[in-house]
């Protein structure tokens, strides 16, 4: 549960500063669910070497310099995690944040990437941190003792986690195993889409959490559902793009979506409890039993295993498609 309720909070800090303000039933007031802000920032590499040092690559804060191939790699980051191994970089990761659980070969420590200590960071001696989120003072404070650090925020879409493997890459010395990943990623999805056939105007609900947050188009997210044409439910509650609207239960069952998408088992919700909430039980997904429940790591993760969460949104949509 914490791990959930803490992944919510960084999902959330996807470029927004608040909710979307709404007067109507398309949105709630505002929950107790922790808004992080964070800058999220398309990336890009600023060098063309190969795998030489000393490179130059541009995070969220601007250019970074790296002299030398990085030996003592700490990532606060699970998706920065996932892409370092995808990468081969795994061999230079010294120590991961307590929720990079994947890969299993991950070296997994007590870290936290949404608390970081700058002093339990450098007990593992780092040359190298990569971070998703700064709360103010950890890029200062490890520029003052000489570690370089990389804030990799929440990408926006897919070219960002794109960018982002690239900068890993370059920033650790695998610059042509990320380009393979990246063109992997491209294959599996090009290869998903035209495998899958979209209904005309098929509409979906994805729930965040358990109050109702759902991921708009304006989300990397929802730009994956995107992917498949599909009508989102939390287009219209959220008008000024913040990513994340909460919605109202009323406003929910009033849309009728034809899928449901849950990526909070974790907070107790299953296809079965929908029926329990008020005039749920008489909505189209909940009575049909199109409900898919999604593994939420994959859904709080800009990594390459979106393939992964693709194929399974489009697995759900094919499910409305008859036999013929």
């Amino acid at each position: 549960m914490r791990r959930t309720a803490l992944l919510i909070a960084l999902v959330l800090a996807a470029g927004a500063c608040s909710p979307a303000e709404s007067g109507e039933t398309t949105a709630s007031q505002a929950s107790s669910t922790t808004v992080v802000d964070t800058t999220t920032t398309s990336l890009e590499t600023t060098t063309t070497v190969s795998d030489g040092f000393p490179v130059s690559v541009t995070d969220a804060n601007g250019e970074v310099t790296i002299e030398g191939e990085p030996q003592s790699i700490v990532s606060l980051s699970s998706t920065a995690t996932e892409m370092l191994f995808a990468i081969d970089a795994g061999d230079q990761v010294v120590a991961v944040d307590e929720f990079s659980v994947y890969p299993e070969e991950a070296p997994i420590t007590e870290l936290s990437g949404f608390t970081p200590d700058l002093e339990a960071i450098l007990e593992y001696e780092p040359d190298l941190v990569v971070i998703s989120y700064d709360p103010g003072e950890l890029v200062s404070g490890l520029s003052a003792v000489g570690v370089v650090s990389l804030l990799l925020p929440t990408a926006l879409s897919l070219d960002d986690s794109y960018s982002q493997l690239e900068v890993l890459g370059a920033s650790n010395g695998h610059v042509g195993e990320a380009a393979e990943v990246i063109s992997d990623m491209q294959v599996g999805i090009d290869e998903i889409l035209a495998a899958t056939t979209v209904p005309a105007d098929v509409s979906f609900y994805h729930e965040v959490d358990n109050t109702l947050y759902s991921a708009s188009s304006a989300s990397f997210l929802g730009q994956i559902y995107a992917l498949l044409g599909m009508v989102n439910i939390a287009d219209e509650a959220d008008p000024d793009g913040f990513g994340f609207p909460q919605l109202a239960s009323e406003y929910v069952v009033s849309a009728d979506p034809d899928l449901i998408f849950l990526a909070d088992a974790s907070m107790g919700v299953t296809p079965e409890s929908l029926a329990e909430r008020p005039g749920w039980a008489e909505m189209t997904a909940v009575q049909g039993g199109a409900i898919t429940v999604l593994d939420e790591y994959l859904a709080s993760n800009w990594g390459p295993r979106v393939v992964e969460l693709l194929q399974s949104i489009a697995d759900a949509v094919m499910g409305l498609v008859p036999a013929t």
